[in-house]
């Protein structure tokens, strides 16, 4: 059986020139390259319109058919064009995974006048003020879809939080007071008081009838496109009651194992993605914050990072089957809200961490594999034009994983700057050995195993020039250059 790799296939800044149809052209070559499962963008009408990467979600039943915000299409295309890709994607036997973004609602329809607390925005626990009355975009009536798959209409009882007083015209954080509590939701950290509250009109999941208006449109959605799994957006601010009994349903009423995983970003805090995922009852894999943590900061530290704790606190380590692997994505990517990008010298030793090792089912970025390039202001308010180049051999790194990382596997974690590792190989792939350095040139003996005594190995990634040769009992010193990485498999392995 292939090992499984996933692509996010698109980064913050992907251009508006019709990712649907880019992906429909691109399936079969995905394909080839190992992928088996995709990681969509929102497909759904946004409030920013055509322009919108997709997290300002405005209306779940737009895929991009009607006339809203003014647009038809959104940023990536239309929803013939939407279907058309997913279908290309299956029938090259790509799994689809679907960005659900269910924590808030950007883009209302109507305001108004509702009764509300503004609280600390360190604290959301302080309130900053007494009561009063605010007026809110919560009113969400969707007049181009005119009602069709849908008639349920959003107000201020579907949300608990709202950042902007159209009154006064003064942008704050405020908790609404209705039927449903005068408080946040209880969330698994404590971070902020109270994180329930991230941004625009934040949803209320004590209310029932916005819990089955969710469940009702996860349905439609999967009958309308047959995705075979979810990338839930953002879960650190929504209850983990929500998706235990979302999942739940979405699994039953469609017949279908449906895959999901979470973003519950905490780099450097893998207690609160393992609190997670036991509030969750492992009803969903969460993406690995704190292994990216780890290699962003060995891309930062160069020699001085200790290779041999690479995988130390890391989701991988503590949980592997439950564990989405990243080098990096869209929050984390330059001039991005999480910015914290590994570094490009770094990045092909990462992705050998992910890609050719037992545990983990890593999930490459786009922009790893074609390069992008844009311009967007930093934190200090001037443009920058940023340049993210195609990771060096990063297709032979995924050649490898579909051909040689299989079998039993022996790890060398036993120097500060050069770590290694072999996969054995099983009865139909030859195995591979690795060695990564983040100083000087490295080498490591390793066992690859008997069957190989004799036979030789080139370094596929062409950093190294020798042939070296398994011994009789299987082992062989193996060899990387200065920081960087090498892939050896059986010479003529192809």
């Amino acid at each position: 059986m292939q090992n499984s790799t996933m692509i996010q296939y698109f980064h913050w800044y992907t251009s508006d020139n019709s990712l649907w149809k880019e992906i429909k052209e691109k399936a079969l070559e995905m394909a080839k390259l190992g992928i088996t499962s995709a990681w969509l963008p929102p497909a759904y009408k946004a409030a920013g319109g055509g322009y919108s990467t997709g997290y300002d979600v405005y209306d779940l039943y737009d895929l991009g058919e009607f006339d809203q915000k003014g647009t038809v299409r959104t940023k990536y295309g239309n929803k013939e064009e939407y279907l058309a890709a997913v279908n290309a994607l299956q029938s090259a036997g790509i799994q689809v995974i679907a960005d659900v973004v269910l924590n808030h609602k950007a883009g209302g329809d109507e305001t108004e006048k509702v009764m509300a607390v503004k609280v600390n925005e360190e604290d959301r626990n302080q309130p900053l003020a007494e009561p009063e009355e605010i007026e809110a975009y919560t009113k969400f009536l969707f007049p181009g879809r005119k009602e069709q798959y849908s008639s349920f209409k959003w107000d201020y009882r579907c949300f608990t939080g709202v950042d902007y007083n159209h009154a006064t015209g003064e942008t704050a954080i405020y908790s609404l007071l209705n039927e449903h509590g005068s408080d946040w939701e209880a969330m698994v950290d404590d971070e902020k008081g109270n994180y329930d509250y991230l941004m625009y009109c934040d949803i209320e999941f004590r209310n029932a009838a916005v819990r089955d208006e969710l469940a009702s449109w996860g349905k439609w959605y999967h009958d309308m496109v047959a995705f075979d799994g979810v990338r839930l957006d953002a879960v650190k601010h929504i209850s983990p009651k929500f998706f235990n009994e979302w999942l739940v349903r979405l699994r039953k009423e469609t017949g279908k194992e449906i895959f999901a995983v979470g973003e519950y970003w905490a780099p450097g805090r893998l207690p609160l993605l393992l609190k997670y995922i036991e509030m969750t009852e492992g009803n969903m894999s969460l993406f690995d914050a704190a292994l990216h943590h780890n290699l962003h900061n060995a891309s930062n530290s160069g020699s001085d990072f200790d290779m041999r704790t690479i995988f130390d606190d890391s989701l991988v380590k503590a949980n592997p089957l439950l564990a989405v692997t990243v080098v990096d994505n869209h929050d984390t990517q330059p001039l991005q809200a999480l910015e914290a990008p590994v570094e490009p010298w770094f990045k092909p030793i990462a992705y050998a961490l992910i890609l050719l090792r037992v545990d983990g089912y890593p999930c490459i970025f786009y922009p790893d594999l074609v390069g992008c390039s844009y311009t967007d202001k930093g934190k200090d308010g001037q443009d920058y034009e940023i340049f993210l180049d195609k990771v060096e051999g990063i297709e032979l790194l995924m050649q490898a994983r579909v051909n040689n990382a299989y079998g039993m596997q022996r790890d060398y974690f036993d120097h500060a700057n050069c770590i290694g590792w072999t996969r054995e190989g099983d009865d139909e792939h030859h195995g591979c050995a690795v060695v990564c350095s983040n100083g000087e040139e490295g080498t490591k003996m390793m066992e690859i195993g008997q069957r190989y005594a004799g036979k030789i190995f080139k370094d596929i990634l062409g950093k190294h020039a020798a042939e070296i040769t398994i011994n009789e009992t299987g082992w062989a010193e193996f060899y990387c250059p200065a920081g960087s990485v090498s892939v050896w498999t059986l010479s003529g392995d192809k």
